[in-house]
């Protein structure tokens, strides 16, 4: 007989953080706001770079602090090579291999598409360009990561 498991989302939004990854003060607001409108149970951590990331998560492993739930990444930090580099960096990190990837990205590039994925993304999606977008696309992010599939524990 197996066991009762919580429900995605009661697991899901215990103690749940979000890493954030954007360079751009304003685009970095914008979102900051979508989260609360859509994802308040959510804490977003912000940073502006790759090796911010990088180092925040390694900050996460060394102090056996709770990882995020999930890494939103903006790819252009401001060049390309930095989200690339992200990527992968972040699958070598053992503990952070399994963490979900969102890229949000101003890029429609089809090659930017794949090789995302290629590197470990686990979504692709272009910014949008009106606020109300930003609220529609965070509510999606909160019904399918957070009230649909289950996360990996971050403990």
């Amino acid at each position: 007989m197996l066991s009762a498991l919580p429900t995605p989302s009661t697991r899901n939004f215990n103690k749940a953080s979000i890493l954030v990854i954007e360079d751009n003060q304003d685009q970095q607001a914008l979102i900051r706001y979508a989260l609360k409108q859509s994802l308040s149970e959510v804490t977003p951590v912000f940073v502006e770079g790759a090796t911010q990331a990088l180092d925040y998560l390694s900050d996460c492993l060394t102090r056996q602090v709770r990882l995020p739930k999930l890494i939103l990444l903006d790819l252009y930090l401001p060049e390309s090579e930095q989200g690339w580099h992200f990527l992968r960096q972040v699958r070598t990190f053992p503990a952070a291999q399994s963490l979900p990837v969102v890229v949000l990205t101003i890029s429609r590039e089809q090659e930017d598409v794949e090789k995302a994925y290629r590197l470990g993304a686990n979504s692709f999606i272009c910014k949008p360009l009106e606020f109300k977008h930003w609220v529609t696309y965070f509510q999606a992010m909160r019904h399918f990561w957070w009230e649909t599939a289950t996360l990996p524990p971050n403990d």
